[in-house]
């Protein structure tokens, strides 16, 4: 007979990469309730809870506003493949990897993505998206990724949105690693279409894709020449499950909509000013104290996000060398540098849970602490003293 001994379980780790984060406490015991029916009255009250917690995260009062089963890349298909029909035509801002990740799907979409790119770390100005729309005034949507998690540059829209409206397209928006820790008033930009992840600013789980979309671009999905190439991330099916109709679609995560749900309860509870608040200060003191260890960052400090941060290593030294050592010598898990940076940045990301005062102080004293035993010469915790005086000033 096969031993079976008992599984202690993954050793636990501070997760501060670029996603996930960590898992608020009571998000975990929400998701030991019972499971009900999908179909169960009781669980459609859990729904409409979820619901209206996602349109005060979302700013938004859009009727369509759900979460999709399945990660933040499902979000993204959800909106391209809703949105695009054979022929169309898209402007994608690129500023890193998942704005290639847009031109990608609309293609498969086939549609013609024309793609505006930046420099990585740098974000598209306004004057270009407008040139852009004089160039090509048949297109039907503008994409931007608000913060570009492979560098950690915060798009600015404002603008952008009042322009991509003066030329009639829709205004799609991709937040997966901003929602809920960046200021990001749906209505008041004009945003059309935005998804997120549930993983990140939001402290659950990855496996939900929280989505809106305004009246105007469900009015183009339903008068669609051609119905969505996914069944499965057909919003206006997801609809009649969700909003309209209690229709049956698919069996739906039941646990991981507790999750959320008690996720979306605690950052109500916090207060989306105050949420923004905590991850600005904590990512205030992150740089501060990089900065004085002599290290740069990836992103301008006008774009800079306040969710992930690309930090630069020091010339010679390997940034997957010094991830392992923060993983395997501190327990503390970074992402590595993508694109141009792969090699030369880690990325750090203060996010939800994750974005605590101790977990800023943490990293910087572990990073140190790397770098010194690579042989990098380190002013004595000086990234600690520097964070430290950003959260006095705070606090």
């Amino acid at each position: 007979m096969t031993n079976i001994t008992v599984d202690p379980g993954p050793t636990p780790k501070t997760l501060l990469g670029p996603g996930p984060s960590n898992v608020h406490p009571r998000v975990y015991k929400a998701m030991t309730s019972p499971v009900l029916s999908h179909m169960d009255p009781e669980f459609w009250d859990i729904m409409d809870e979820t619901v209206d917690l996602l349109r005060e995260v979302f700013q938004t009062s859009n009727g369509l506003t759900l979460p999709i089963s399945g990660t933040g890349s499902a979000g993204m298909e959800a909106a391209l493949y809703n949105a695009l029909e054979p022929g169309d035509t898209i402007l994608v801002g690129v500023t890193g990897f998942f704005g290639s990740r847009i031109v990608d799907i609309a293609e498969r979409c086939d549609a013609k993505a024309i793609n505006i790119s930046s420099d990585w770390g740098e974000t598209i100005e306004p004057e270009r998206i407008e040139e852009a729309l004089n160039k090509h005034p048949d297109t039907k949507v503008v994409a931007l990724v608000h913060c570009e998690t492979s560098t950690g540059i915060l798009q600015p829209l404002e603008e952008i949105g009042e322009i991509v409206r003066a030329h009639d397209a829709l205004f799609l928006i991709d937040a997966v690693a901003s929602l809920g820790g960046q200021d990001l008033p749906v209505d008041r930009l004009g945003i059309d279409i935005c998804y997120s992840g549930s993983q990140k600013c939001l402290s659950c789980p990855p496996g939900l894709a929280p989505i809106t979309m305004s009246q105007r671009a469900i009015e183009i999905v339903k008068n669609r020449t051609n119905p969505s190439r996914s069944w499965y991330l057909d919003l206006s099916m997801l609809d009649e499950y969700w909003i309209s109709a209690r229709k049956y679609h698919h069996t739906a995560p039941v646990s991981m909509i507790y999750a959320l749900r008690e996720s979306l309860r605690i950052l109500a509870e916090e207060g989306l000013e105050h949420s923004f608040s905590r991850h600005h200060t904590n990512a205030e003191a992150l740089r501060a104290g990089v900065l004085a260890m002599g290290l740069d960052l990836i992103a301008n400090d006008k774009v800079q996000s306040d969710t992930v941060n690309g930090i630069r290593m020091p010339d010679g030294v390997d940034a997957d060398q010094v991830r392992m050592a923060l993983l395997n010598d501190y327990k503390i898990e970074t992402g590595g540098g993508m694109g141009p940076f792969k090699g030369k940045a880690i990325r750090i990301g203060l996010m939800g849970y994750s974005s605590q005062q101790a977990n800023v102080l943490a990293v910087l004293s572990a990073l140190e602490a790397v770098l010194t035993n690579l042989g990098v010469e380190m002013p004595g915790s000086a990234g600690v003293s520097a964070a430290n005086l950003v959260f006095n000033e705070q606090y």
